[in-house]
């Protein structure tokens, strides 16, 4: 099931956000995020969580991809799941979720900004009906190196 993340989410969007940056590359953020910042998030924007039995087992949101008005039908998405959530389909649910949200918001476009490196994130991606429109060379710095950051887009 995947529903609108409540303030009682907080901890486990943390805990898995966290995890996220401090051992992956799939974000180029090496900050771990506070308590207040995901209050922030689940407040001020769209943020979805897939729930398996009562546990909150990922989540997914979407701001404007840009500043301006310009942008303001193209949004930047982001999902995160854990990794027993992995491979389930919960990944393609929420994407859906995030999607109609969005479509019904009046966005035209959604953008995904996937780490080369996470070639699970560029397949699921392409298997949702986005395709590739850039590719960033070394415009991520995390562990030490640079990273290739994918640009992939879908029209609503």
């Amino acid at each position: 099931m995947i529903r609108q993340a409540t303030s009682s989410d907080v901890p486990a969007i943390l805990t898995l956000w966290n995890e996220v940056i401090r051992d992956t590359t799939i974000t180029f953020t090496s900050s771990p995020k506070t308590e207040d910042q995901i209050h922030h998030v689940v407040n001020s924007q769209p943020v979805f969580v897939p729930v398996d039995g009562d546990a909150c087992c990922g989540f997914g949101t979407y701001s404007q991809f840009r500043g301006g008005d310009g942008y303001a039908r193209t949004m930047e998405h982001a999902i995160y799941l854990s990794g027993a959530a992995r491979g389930r389909g919960i990944g393609r649910a929420l994407m859906a979720a995030i999607e109609d949200d969005a479509r019904a918001a009046g966005t035209h476009s959604l953008i995904g900004g996937i780490s080369a490196e996470n070639e699970g994130g560029l397949a699921f991606h392409a298997a949702m009906g986005f395709v590739e429109v850039g590719r960033i060379p070394e415009v991520g710095h995390k562990f030490d190196r640079y990273l290739d950051l994918v640009l992939m887009q879908k029209h609503l």
